[in-house]
């Protein structure tokens, strides 16, 4: 689904991302997970084309990113940023249906496509007409996804979606989106900083450090036959260890 060939990045001569060769399988969740400034969010930001790597390419579907080829290809993905990003001005509803607006959809098709993914997700409907402002952490990080989901995407791209909220309302959500995931069938590609988080979504997970990839697998292969000793040390220095060996919600 998605392939990215000999990628690097850089930052006023700091390389963000060394050279990477990385695919993403379609139809399963891949986590993205590693300490902070491991490369997890500009690896994303790649991803969808927001920004261009310095050498190599990315590809959706056998389709390289290019400035021409971009915001077609963008259409194509949800993306939601970390603590949402919902414009403030907007009500629930319009930021839901901003582009689906922009692309001249009838009144009709957004109120189907609305009702659609407030019953996925379990948003009230009432809500929609209420300011972020006026919701819950929770509600407005539902609506992020709504918002993610509305074009019928074949890529989600989540960066550290649950990392602002507090355990119990994360723990909920947790379990919601392994939900949706499941239903909508679409490739995901999630940036956690937790292990446990990682266990729970992850068909494949990605250890980053400094730029580059140190293992993929699934969580027992990380446990059981880690790649280089810094898995080892990442995994025990997690708060919740026991959650991360059995793979549930924190």
């Amino acid at each position: 689904m998605l392939e990215l060939h000999g990628v690097r990045k850089s930052y006023e001569g700091r390389e963000i991302l060394a050279r990477m060769d990385l695919v993403v399988p379609g139809g399963k969740t891949t986590v993205l997970i590693g300490p902070s400034g491991c490369g997890k969010s500009t690896l994303l930001r790649l991803m969808i084309g927001l920004i261009e790597p310095d050498e190599g390419r990315v590809a959706l579907d056998g389709t390289t990113f290019t400035r021409e080829s971009a915001l077609t290809l963008r259409r194509r993905m949800g993306y939601v940023i970390q603590d949402g990003g919902l414009f403030p001005h907007l009500t629930a509803r319009q930021n839901v249906c901003i582009m689906a607006r922009y692309l001249g959809w009838e009144p009709d098709a957004m109120e189907s496509r609305l009702a659609e993914l407030s019953e996925l997700v379990h948003f009230p409907r009432d809500g929609l007409k209420r300011h972020p402002s006026q919701l819950s952490g929770g509600q407005r990080q539902r609506v992020s996804l709504m918002r993610a989901l509305m074009l019928r995407p074949s890529v989600l791209l989540l960066d550290e979606p649950l990392g602002a909220l507090d355990p119990m309302i994360r723990a909920d959500l947790q379990v919601e989106l392994q939900r949706i995931f499941q239903t909508l069938g679409t490739t995901v590609v999630l940036v956690t900083h937790d292990i446990a988080e990682a266990g729970f979504f992850g068909d494949v997970i990605v250890v980053l450090r400094d730029g580059s990839v140190v293992q993929r697998g699934t969580l027992d292969e990380l446990v059981s036959a880690p790649a280089d000793p810094f898995i080892t040390r990442f995994i025990r220095a997690q708060r919740s260890p026991l959650a991360a060996l059995g793979g549930s919600p924190i």
